[in-house]
């Protein structure tokens, strides 16, 4: 079966060519051409006739294709990508603020195995990890995405499907080929990883000592609350995520991001609000409040709403008043099947 030069990293690719009986140097500026294009263009590269042959035939194509793709009124573009097995993961690019940038999501896993009660992902169950070259796949789709539109992917968040601590090895695999000026060059600090609280994984991340983003999904300020929306919670206490948190951010030198989606009657109250506060006291992290994309009927039978915006407002102002940064993270793609699992769930129901 064909290979994607996904699949393979500089160093792995350097030898790979040279096995063959070429020049390293090669890998580079064939690596960097496929990272900005999707494709290899041996013209453009001048490359040996014999090099451009054995390229085609051991890399002519093993990409996923492009089981639906919808967008969205405010230019929110939300891709099904099938894999080689049959599996699909969802990708996500988001219009930036400036009309030349977007920002990408990625999935990490085909499925989810952490169970939060909110999310549309966890309906299906975990399936399987996805390697580092699937999820370098998702990103070169999303590039090519934004290039349609005139724009150009800036930043790379992981918040779509699975999560990323429990696929780490891949993860940090594939934002070393995203990032790595010489080949995806999308610069280490434009990328996020985001986690429910792994607290292993947080220490883990700490140690890659790779200079990237954490957030850490809280969604409660208190351990009760959030073990009945985050089964997670029943394993690692908020106390020792904020302390794994701590030790990532003073590796680091920048905040931590705290992301808070917002539940009517769940966790909204000014009550809620000031317990947060008082977890962060000290810290200095930002809260990234979340506006709710109903998903319907929950794994435990519940149905979760948005809450109010002056609910949502007041909740905000009660961190404010007592010095949390915080920011409400812009909604996108409310008019088609936005949050996370939703439009991989719609299509597996009519096929």
């Amino acid at each position: 079966m064909n290979r994607s030069l996904a699949d393979l990293s500089l160093a792995a690719f350097e030898q790979q060519l040279a096995d063959w009986g070429f020049k390293r140097s090669h890998a580079v500026r064939i690596l960097r051409s496929f990272y900005a294009s999707g494709e290899i263009s041996p013209e453009s590269l001048r490359l040996p006739a014999a090099l451009a042959e054995r390229l085609h035939s051991e890399f002519a194509g093993n990409a996923p294709t492009l089981a639906a793709r919808q967008v969205a009124a405010d230019g929110t573009v939300k891709l099904l990508l099938r894999l080689a097995d049959g599996r699909a993961v969802e990708s996500v690019l988001m219009p930036g603020l400036r009309a030349d940038r977007a920002a990408g999501c990625l999935s990490s896993q085909v499925g989810c195995a952490m169970g939060c009660d909110f999310c549309a992902t966890t309906k299906t169950g975990f399936e399987r990890n996805l390697s580092a070259g699937e999820i370098v796949e998702q990103f070169l789709a999303l590039r090519r995405e934004a290039h349609l539109a005139g724009r150009r992917l800036q930043t790379v968040v992981f918040m779509g499907m699975g999560e990323p601590l429990l696929n780490l090895d891949a993860v940090l695999e594939a934002v070393g080929r995203i990032a790595d000026n010489r080949v995806g060059a999308l610069g280490w600090r434009q990328i996020t990883i985001s986690t429910v609280g792994i607290v292993p994984g947080i220490d883990a991340l700490t140690a890659s000592d790779l200079n990237i983003h954490l957030a850490v999904s809280l969604h409660a300020p208190d351990d009760a609350t959030r073990a009945q929306l985050l089964p997670a919670g029943r394993r690692f206490a908020i106390a020792d995520i904020l302390a794994a948190a701590d030790r990532f951010q003073a590796s680091r030198g920048r905040p931590v991001i705290i992301q808070y989606c917002l539940l009517k009657g769940v966790n909204d109250s000014p009550a809620q609000a000031r317990t947060l506060a008082a977890l962060l006291a000290g810290r200095r992290m930002h809260v990234n409040l979340l506006r709710y994309n109903a998903t319907g009927l929950s794994l435990r039978g519940r149905t979760y709403e948005d809450v109010s915006d002056k609910g949502a407002a007041a909740f905000a102002a009660e961190l404010r008043t007592r010095g949390v940064v915080t920011h409400f993270r812009q909604p996108r793609g409310p008019d088609i099947d936005a949050a996370c699992g939703q439009l991989r769930r719609r299509v597996a129901a009519t096929a």
